[in-house]
């Protein structure tokens, strides 16, 4: 038997004991052992839960058993979260976790410090929800340099987005209907202005980086507070859906191009049907081409479900080599937004401005509403904001192919 505990009994570390708890025959069949959550830790008590049992609000009890091989920090947030994984860690304990916050912010420190101690440190969830990309990029594309990677990480901007397109109601209302489903938090700051996104890309930058850490305060965020029904009527009439896109891009050069911001997303791009509170990852290798994860990105089964994986993972490959995945912070290789090259939609509700006399590298978007829009590669926001200086009316949006 191997005992693991959990970290904070929310909605990820309820729903991850009922996977262990469910499935527990299943799981033993396929790994030879049976993993038992002995401990859960947390302020508060839960009268009513089948693992009620197993509940402390002493830390000493989990940090202290010599019994205990694995935590489950479900905790969130970068705090508390991250004592209890230093803790943990530096017991010998293997921690996994579904905290993109923690993990974008003080992954260098922890994942040394489970190398130091010989345990492993690990992170499928904070990324994606259930969907699969962490373990995929590590083992399953290893052989690829990976290009480019373009993700729908926020499942509640998504859901927002979508609303908003399908009932035509606007930002505020879409919100509100969000925060009714439980779809987003009463504070929508982190999901709404792209910073949940901007945490997620930078965790998958510095995997493909070869782990050259890509600090998501390097990242530029744009979030989606400030679209209008307008902005998605006019992307669907040239034929492209409205989405906030986490940005990834190797330069080739050692540095790489990171952003999170809405995107017009060409029908033609796999991700343009993504709705609701669904989740997708494009990744782009040299070798493999393109291929999109997609899956729910959020929720307690859906995440535990991640989180769960990695637990069999540390039970039972526990030689996964930390000193192969470690991040090294010594130098930067985000360029800054202003010098980062992108495709953008330009456009204006005046039909008699001649968009392609003010960019003449332009190319023109065959539409059949007559919107007057034209497309202009490989540019930076700041040089496309030069040439469009003094000149009213004229809107732009970054395009994806």
């Amino acid at each position: 038997m191997i005992n693991i505990a959990i970290l904070g009994f929310g909605v990820v570390g309820s729903g991850t004991c009922d996977v262990l708890s469910n499935n527990a025959e299943i799981i033993k069949k396929r790994i030879g052992d049976e993993i038992y959550v002995k401990k859960i830790l947390d302020l508060r008590d839960f009268p009513d839960s089948p693992y009620k049992d197993r509940v402390t609000h002493d830390a000493d009890e989990v940090f202290g058993d010599p019994d205990i091989k694995v935590a489950v920090e479900t905790i969130g947030g970068a705090r508390v979260a991250y004592d209890y994984t230093k803790r943990a860690l530096s017991a010998g304990i293997s921690v996994v976790t579904s905290n993109k916050e923690l993990v974008s912010t003080h992954g260098v420190e922890l994942m040394k410090l489970a190398c130091d101690n010989g345990c492993v440190y690990l992170f499928e969830a904070a990324v994606g929800g259930g969907i699969p990309i962490i373990r995929p990029l590590y083992k399953c594309l290893a052989a690829n340099n990976i290009v480019k990677i373009a993700g729908i990480v926020n499942g509640t901007t998504n859901y927002i987005l979508s609303s908003m397109k399908n009932s035509g109601i606007s930002y505020e209302g879409a919100l509100k209907k969000a925060q009714q489903k439980g779809y987003a938090e009463q504070d929508p700051t982190a999901d709404c202005e792209g910073i949940d996104a901007q945490r997620k890309i930078s965790i998958l930058s510095s995997i493909v980086m070869d782990g050259k850490y890509c600090d998501p305060s390097k990242i530029h965020a744009e979030g989606i507070s400030k679209l209008t029904t307008e902005d998605i009527a006019l992307a669907r009439a040239i034929g492209c859906e409205l989405k906030l896109i986490a940005y990834f891009g190797n330069n080739g050069d050692g540095t790489a191009s990171a952003f999170v911001a809405p995107h017009f997303v060409d029908k033609a791009c796999m991700l343009s049907d993504v709705e609701g509170v669904f989740n997708a990852v494009l990744v782009e290798g040299d070798y493999l081409g393109q291929a999109v994860f997609y899956g729910r990105g959020a929720g307690s089964y859906p995440t535990a479900s991640a989180v769960a994986g990695d637990v069999i993972e540390a039970c039972v490959n526990g030689s996964v080599d930390m000193k192969t995945r470690l991040w090294d912070d010594s130098v930067s290789v985000f360029r800054d937004y202003d010098d980062i090259k992108s495709d953008f939609v330009v456009y204006s509700e005046d039909d008699d401005m001649d968009l392609s006399a003010v960019l003449p590298s332009a190319q023109a978007v065959e539409n059949a509403s007559g919107v007057n829009a034209v497309i202009v590669n490989d540019i930076t926001e700041a040089e496309l904001k030069s040439k469009l200086e003094g000149k009213s009316g004229i809107e732009y949006k970054h395009y994806l192919k």
